[in-house]
């Protein structure tokens, strides 16, 4: 276990002179808090925010931040409150330590729901004070250091919520080394096949690798010499999660990947970066379309360096040129920017972009009620990839990669986005679809009164655009839900020999608002239009005793019979929570198939679409919560019902490959109904389309192949087929 002594040496280090008898006191009190506590390794809880404290001082933060480490889990694990804390420590420490405080005492309806307030909760506390953020980072990497020792079914979730969230927002802030140690460690759990035939492949030349970066290195320093630059240089290997990516996302091989070796040059300033840049390419061959200028475009967490990749001996190798500061920036993050002034954290000569970024992105998120739409678009705002347009004045504009002009339209102003009618790239009109590209210099084309389109949800990426979009569509769609409500509902006071004056007036329905979570009467009527609940059943509870509706329920009858006829009958195999009477089906663009996790969508007039948790469409239709509806798999199904799922599987390009394939499908008690496959650069890709009776054998039958040797990845895929299937 960590020394609390070489943590305080650690912070000596960095902040000389700092309060050493704060940290020593949360020692002291952490372990008597914790005494008896155990880790689920059997170690001493103890050891949990010690290693937090000391990977704190690592990160070069103050002695509060350290003393937060080592109290960060006295309020959620242990007897002790806020406000004990404040009365031990002071009110500076306290503000931090329940800025990262868990939201375990409140109940939530469920795990997305609790998961999407903490974040809430994290976001809003970073933008207050930039510690909470370090502290939450440097707990969830110690946790994912010692995640071997929880079941799996928890490490896995854990490691999809660090690949999901926290890696891409540590890479959002700059945070380089963090990212990259929570990318791998998460990688080795969520696959760990691939984790592992990677880590094979990488070490079986590792000892070759590092005797060329040892040579190549050398060179490097002998020619900055002669060339009377000033410069240290280090290298590295590529990190197996950033190899994985790149081979999966470009389907190449290892051997195809010019930046798995690096040799960094740091100097004294930008004018020697780029005269390095000048000696690197006059002593070897650059790799065509490899250089990019990070330094003049920086990119939107503030990280700067020129890349370059050259061939030495038939060896690619990436060389990034950067100054010292650029190097803590990029190391650092923004951690790097901020200083300690009065014991408290100030921003250094200005505001950091990172802390802009991350204000806007609460404001975008704060009318955002529904979880998954919180934990969607929060997943796009970390999108890491980047693309740099440029407006006709020549600011540039940063965007998600694939980004319209519609999301530019937006990021200028909510207007132009709402009212934007066309656009130009580089003086040529183009579909608003159209992807921009790094250097496009975009104009907007606005008509007033013209007004979004439900169709952009589909192609735009950025949260601002689609929270814009969908804020204008929510509206129109309440109003013409409001006005069909109030047609539904006159319709059924009819038939109680009432009208919809004496109904929306009575105090009977007013005093059932709350019970059906309505505010206001509109919201009640909007609930009806989309058919959320049911004007009978209103009108039947505000009509006095013994008026009964007048028309019979023949009317019920021969409209059962329509909707039959019209093939709008309801699929057995699934319902409605809390509704027997609602008309649901599955939606062809996702095809969900038993026990996988579903969402309802109500769509007026044709009843609930049900959709897959993980359908690309989803996020797209539901713009507005509340016409999101709890759907289930019905109890019970006839045994011969069985989905035509299609697999899309990538492999190496082997005799044998497919006929592997076939046997282990047949194992698994599956039928293949198509087949479809082709070779590309020594790679094979495999479509084919099995009979699957629920997603548990869908999963068994993709862990099967992806136990094949030669089988790279194995995906459900979103081709259209049949649905269902009889045998």
């Amino acid at each position: 276990m960590i020394r609390l002594e070489d943590i305080l040496a650690k912070v000596e280090k960095h902040h000389p002179g700092d309060n050493f008898d704060l940290i020593r006191r949360a020692y002291i009190f952490s372990a008597k808090e914790h005494k008896g506590q155990v880790r689920a390794s059997g170690e001493p809880y103890l050891t949990h925010p010690i290693e937090v404290a000391n990977i704190l001082a690592e990160m070069k933060m103050d002695a509060t931040t350290v003393s937060v480490g080592l109290l960060h889990d006295v309020v959620e694990d242990t007897l002790v409150s806020i406000e004990d804390v404040e009365g031990m420590f002071g009110s500076e420490v306290a503000h931090v330590v329940d800025g990262v405080t868990k939201i375990s005492q409140i109940q939530f309806t469920s795990k997305e729901e609790k998961q999407a307030e903490n974040f809430r909760k994290m976001l809003l506390a970073m933008t207050d004070d930039i510690r909470v953020i370090m502290v939450k980072f440097a707990d969830r990497l110690h946790n994912m250091r010692t995640l071997q020792h929880l079941k799996a079914d928890r490490r896995e979730a854990i490691a999809r919520e660090t690949m999901d969230i926290y890696a891409p927002l540590a890479n959002r802030l700059g945070m380089g080394k963090v990212r990259g140690e929570l990318e791998d460690l998460a990688f080795s759990y969520l696959d760990p096949k691939a984790y592992q035939e990677l880590k094979e492949q990488v070490e079986r030349k590792r000892r070759e690798h590092e005797a060329f970066l040892a040579e190549v290195t050398k060179d490097i320093e002998d020619k900055m010499r002669e060339h009377g630059i000033p410069c240290f240089t280090d290298s590295r290997i590529k990190r197996l999660y950033s190899i994985y990516t790149k081979l999966k996302k470009q389907r190449i091989t290892i051997d195809r990947v010019y930046d798995m070796l690096a040799v960094r040059i740091i100097t004294d300033n930008v004018k020697n970066c780029y005269a390095a840049l000048g000696v690197i390419h006059n002593s070897w061959r650059p790799v065509p379309g490899r250089i990019k200028d990070f330094i003049a475009m920086p990119r939107q967490n503030m990280y700067q360096s020129l890349h370059t990749s050259v061939i030495a001996g038939g060896q690619s190798f990436e060389v990034q040129i950067r100054t010292a500061e650029m190097h803590h920036i990029a190391e650092e993050g923004i951690a790097a920017h901020w200083k300690y002034k009065g014991g408290k954290l100030v921003a250094d000569n200005r505001e950091d972009e990172r802390i802009i970024w991350l204000r806007h992105l609460v404001e975008w998120q704060q009318e955002m009620k529904d979880p998954a739409d919180f934990l969607s678009t929060l997943k796009v705002d970390l999108y890491p990839e980047e693309v740099y347009i440029f407006t006709p004045k020549g600011k540039v504009v940063t965007l998600p990669r694939d980004a319209t002009p519609v999301d530019f339209a937006y990021s200028i102003h909510t207007e132009v986005g709402n009212t934007c009618v066309g656009a130009k790239i580089n003086g040529r009109m183009v579909p608003l679809k159209s992807k921009l590209k790094n250097g496009d210099i975009i104009e907007i084309i606005t008509q007033p009164g013209h007004t979004p389109s439900r169709d952009w949800l589909m192609t735009v990426k950025t949260s601002r655009a689609r929270n814009k979009i969908r804020h204008w569509l929510n509206v129109q769609e309440s109003e013409k839900a409001i006005e069909l409500g109030k047609k539904m509902l006159e319709k059924e006071a009819r038939k109680y020999k009432t009208n919809l004056r004496d109904v929306l007036e009575s105090e009977k329905l007013t005093a059932m608002l709350p019970e059906y979570g309505a505010s206001k009467m509109d919201d009640l009527l909007s609930m009806i239009g989309y058919g959320k609940l049911s004007a009978k059943q209103l009108v039947s509870r505000i009509t006095p005793d013994g008026v009964k509706e007048t028309q019979p329920e023949e009317e019920s009858r021969i409209a059962s019979a329509v909707k039959r006829a019209l093939g709008f009958g309801n699929d057995a195999k699934l319902r409605v929570k809390g509704f027997d009477d609602l008309l649901v089906y599955r939606a062809k663009c996702c095809n969900p198939i038993r026990g996988e996790e579903v969402i309802g969508y109500i769509t007026r007039g044709k009843g609930v679409a049900v959709h897959s948790k993980n359908c690309p469409n989803v996020q797209n239709l539901l713009y507005d919560a509340a016409r999101k509806i709890e759907v289930e798999w019905a109890s019970s199904t006839p045994s011969a019902e069985a989905y035509a799922v299609p697999i899309t599987i990538q492999t190496e390009d082997r005799p044998g490959m497919l006929a592997e394939i076939a046997a282990v499908v047949a194992e698994v008690k599956s039928n293949i109904l198509n087949v479809e496959a082709r070779t590309a650069d020594e790679r094979g890709t495999i479509d084919i389309t099995v009979e699957i009776p629920d997603m548990k054998h869908l999963e068994r039958v993709i862990a099967s192949i992806k136990k094949l040797d030669g089988v790279y990845d194995v995906t459900r895929s979103t081709r259209t087929v049949n649905s269902s299937t009889n045998r």
